[in-house]
């Protein structure tokens, strides 16, 4: 039993449709799902919700990703703050920091950045964090902005020891995607291999990132069972193991809304 504690499934990236996407991770043996709705609109998040309201094994994240901070407007703001009370939205997110990219002025990432964590504390959720070359402002952002209050989760985390232990001392889980089964992904897996069970989870990220051995392929929530056997391996313990430990984890973060392994 596995939760995919990170997945994007609207019709616009699957065809068939979430509905079937999801059916088919059931059968590979996932049980639980925390779908992101984050784009230039809010459809993305409406979307996320309508689908948790059908399927008591999905929750939802609504927020905006920091690629597309500058698109924000008070109304946009609006729409995210009413839909993140919703009883089926389990966090705030993904928001954060890409200095990679950056597709929005970083400062206008650092403000959405800011809001969000407010607005997860204001509401008493957590928070979905999205981090990439902006190690040391991620942090200081999470600190200033009393983030430790709800605490989070460190998506599809591809930073090093250093900054998981900081993120683990402010209290955030840390979620392995598919990078972590890239051979040149020391660093990650040095983590991977490290950090605390309970606090660790897996996700797919999908349709983005797809593990070994669907590198290359589109993803989907049904390969995340290939990087919690990665992982697993890592840490030399058996796949059960890791499977029941980040099933509890997720249920911990995620709250009462997530029912693992409830009906389609």
């Amino acid at each position: 039993m596995l939760v995919d504690t990170h997945c994007h499934v609207e019709p616009s990236r699957f065809e068939e449709g979430p509905d079937e996407v999801l059916a088919r991770a059931r059968r590979a043996g996932v049980r639980g799902f925390m779908v992101v709705g984050v784009a230039e609109t809010t459809r993305s998040a409406e979307d996320a919700v309508a689908l948790a309201e059908r399927h008591p094994d999905v929750v939802a994240a609504v927020g905006f990703h920091p690629h597309d901070a500058a698109a924000i407007d008070d109304a946009a703001w609006a729409t995210i703050a009413r839909l993140a009370r919703h009883p089926r939205v389990a966090a705030v997110g993904e928001t954060g920091l890409d200095y990679h990219y950056d597709h929005s002025p970083r400062e206008v990432q650092l403000e959405a950045f800011r809001r969000s964590i407010a607005l997860a504390r204001e509401i008493n959720k957590p928070v979905v964090v999205h981090t990439r070359e902006a190690a040391a402002d991620t942090l200081a952002v999470l600190r200033d902005e009393g983030a430790r209050e709800v605490g989070g989760v460190i998506h599809c985390f591809s930073e090093d020891l250093a900054f998981a232990e900081a993120a683990l001392e402010l209290g955030f889980y840390l979620s392995f995607s598919g990078i972590v089964t890239v051979k040149n992904a020391r660093a990650i897996q040095e983590v991977a291999a490290a950090a605390p069970l309970d606090r660790v989870l897996v996700e797919t990220d999908a349709p983005y990132l797809a593990p070994a051995p669907h590198r290359g392929k589109r993803c989907e929530p049904a390969h995340v069972v290939h990087t919690a056997a990665f992982v697993a391996r890592l840490r030399g313990v058996e796949a059960d193991e890791l499977a029941r430990a980040s099933t509890d984890n997720a249920r911990r973060l995620l709250g009462p809304a997530l029912s693992v392994g409830g009906a389609a």
